[in-house]
């Protein structure tokens, strides 16, 4: 459970409130506030959006068996104007442990989500955070919903602060005049999240800090966005940058490249479901993947490539393989010139059992209303995720974090139209890195994942450090579930301790200079 301890000055009382144990024992936990500037009236019959407010809570969390004192800071800091004039109020909760005073050396971690439209949300109680939600050990919804400590969270090794960009969460636009172009866009995302950022670490007075960004999905994209930005406009420097299942990342690929880079997932969940030849099931996943790797890179990419040059028998034996490893069959591959795609993979693999497999996490399954079509009524992963996610972020926010407000939390806002053009994020990541000799890049991917795919991961890496000059600050890791891979209850554990063991490695011994 959640163990807070304060004094609520408003009342100058203090309240117990009953809350359920990890062993769902019922205990009193004691809750304190302090710092309150109230996000709304409760009297006003209007919603009045305060960009600039937060409440302070104190808590302890256990995690890996030591009890770690830590300050929420929950609320809005305003994104301002050329002029000074705020023209929006980004959400965030910034945790800070509370019992090391020396910031020089304290980690700071600021951790993005994606969409792009989505809040901070799910790596804020699913991943890293002091609070983790109530699922079961492979990460589906259980009933009564709630939350309770996270033993795994990072808060240990780094403070953290979760960013929930305009329009998400509890963050909004300030005035019907403002833009926005000024936010919804690749390059103005960053921008603007850049001047934010800075602002943050000047008013938490967090400079001297070794500096890592953490962002999953879109959030990759904008992170490493910011990791050159940050450098450029701000002079910001950073220690790493962890990409949770990433994007393209502005990376051009090409129609028959786009293709070919599939099959290593299509594999993977053809293995989970049981669906390659028994040879290839008997081997551990691992095992299987490098077959499936290889093929894909030095037979059928180049032969994807030749397009109508393929003869009909060259055809028929890339059919044949591409079907022992993705379970679609022959007839089905052949008829799509070798090119299935993501849709029509998750609708066919299980068609003939009368399921679809979910798209951000192929282990998920889906009922459509008929078996026919070329692709699923619904991604089934991201239902059971909203139904797991939605009541513990608002009863957390604001029975934990006492952050009351009678704006909804918008767990996906409204940032279209977006402008995706000139998406450079893959190229500035790799400047990033060139310029700061300290800067470390992190890359967790869920073997599962068919939105944001392993292989595709890892073939960002080949194409951002094309000379292997980077490759001592690089690393790769995969897990056993999807884009989420760290609500599988065994992959949390690794995947945490991974992040653990890379801020470790990415703050140079005292005195090292950034140089080649």
């Amino acid at each position: 459970m959640l163990k807070n301890i304060t004094t609520l000055l408003l009342c100058a009382v203090t309240m117990c409130a009953a809350a359920q144990s990890q062993d769902g024992k019922s205990k009193s936990v004691v809750k304190t506030v302090d710092n309150v500037q109230p996000n709304t009236s409760s009297v006003s019959p209007d919603l009045k959006f305060n960009p600039d407010a937060v409440v302070v809570t104190n808590h302890t969390v256990t995690i890996n068996g030591k009890s770690i004192p830590y300050k929420a800071t929950t609320g809005t800091m305003p994104v301002w104007d050329a002029d000074g004039k705020a023209i929006a109020g980004v959400f965030f909760v910034y945790y800070e442990r509370t019992d090391i005073k020396d910031k020089s050396t304290r980690p700071l971690t600021i951790s993005f989500n994606g969409g792009p439209g989505s809040a901070s949300v799910w790596m804020h109680i699913g991943y890293t955070g002091p609070a983790f939600l109530n699922i079961d050990e492979e990460g589906y919804p259980v009933q009564p919903y709630g939350y309770s400590e996270n033993p795994y969270s990072i808060l240990d090794a780094t403070d953290i602060v979760y960013v929930d960009p305009v329009n998400t969460g509890y963050s909004r636009i300030v005035g019907k005049d403002v833009s926005k172009d000024k936010f919804f866009g690749v390059n103005a995302d960053i921008k603007y999240l850049g001047d934010w950022v800075n602002s943050f670490v000047n008013r938490y007075d967090r400079w001297a800090s070794p500096k890592f960004l953490i962002g999953e999905s879109y959030g990759t994209t904008r992170v490493s966005g910011l990791a050159l930005e940050l450098q450029q406009s701000h002079w910001m420097y950073l220690n790493g940058v962890v990409l949770v299942s990433p994007t393209d990342l502005g990376i051009e690929r090409g129609t028959a490249t786009d293709a070919a880079l599939l099959l290593p997932y299509y594999a993977a969940a053809a293995w989970y479901h049981k669906k390659q030849p028994a040879d290839l099931q008997q081997k551990d996943l691992t095992a299987m993947l490098p077959e499936v790797e290889n093929f894909t890179m030095n037979e059928l990419l180049p032969a994807l490539n030749k397009g109508s040059l393929l003869d009909d028998a060259a055809k028929q034996t890339l059919a044949s393989k591409m079907a022992r490893y993705s379970g679609i069959s022959e007839k089905v591959i052949l008829q799509n010139n070798l090119s299935i795609s993501t849709n029509l993979f998750w609708k066919e693999l299980l068609r003939n059992e009368g399921f679809t497999i979910g798209r951000l996490d192929s282990r998920y399954k889906g009922i459509d209303k008929q078996n026919a079509g070329e692709s699923p009524d619904f991604n089934a992963e991201l239902t059971s995720w909203l139904h797991s996610f939605t009541p513990p972020i608002n009863m957390y926010l604001k029975n934990e974090l006492n952050y009351k407000t009678d704006f909804p939390y918008m767990m996906f806002g409204n940032v279209h139209p977006w402008d995706n053009k000139n998406n450079q994020t893959g190229e500035n990541l790799r400047q990033a890195m060139a310029i700061n000799p300290y800067l470390h890049l992190l890359v967790q991917s869920g073997y599962y994942d068919g939105a944001c795919d392993y292989f595709n991961a890892k073939y960002n890496l080949w194409q951002m450090d094309p000379a292997g000059k980077l490759k001592g600050r690089i690393s790769w890791e995969g897990y056993r579930s999807g884009h989420m891979m760290y609500l599988r209850k065994q992959d949390l554990k690794t995947s945490t301790d991974h992040l653990r063991e890379f801020i470790r490695k990415a703050i140079p011994k005292a005195g090292t200079p950034a140089k080649y």
